[in-house]
């Protein structure tokens, strides 16, 4: 969970029973867990919202799919079958001199 294993949260359990104590403990928890159900179904609230006005079924769609890193990943670096350039590349001949572009130096 968010890339912390069991002893990460152990130390965390045991400084939140420092800090508040086992009788608000409890209560806390309670809390936390009723913030996150709420900010779950204000998201999927949203995400319907957003659906309804564009017209588009929202529904399978993973937020995950919106993160750039994950949009750089699915779209350069998967090895895709079909070429991206319709150039055709081939191999300089000994002492030939390889092209030059000024714009791009």
């Amino acid at each position: 969970m968010f890339g912390m294993g069991a002893p990460e949260i152990g130390v965390i359990l045991v400084v939140a029973l420092l800090v508040f104590g086992p009788e608000r403990l409890p209560e806390l928890a309670k809390q936390a867990g009723g913030f996150v159900r709420t900010l779950r179904q204000m998201a999927e609230n949203a995400k319907n919202d957003l659906g309804r006005e564009m017209g588009h079924d929202l529904t399978a769609m993973d937020l995950k799919d919106l993160d750039p890193r994950e949009i750089v990943r699915r779209n350069l670096l998967e090895d895709d079958p079909t070429p991206r350039t319709t150039k055709e590349t081939r191999i300089l001949r000994p002492g030939e001199t390889p092209p030059y572009d000024p714009e791009s130096t």
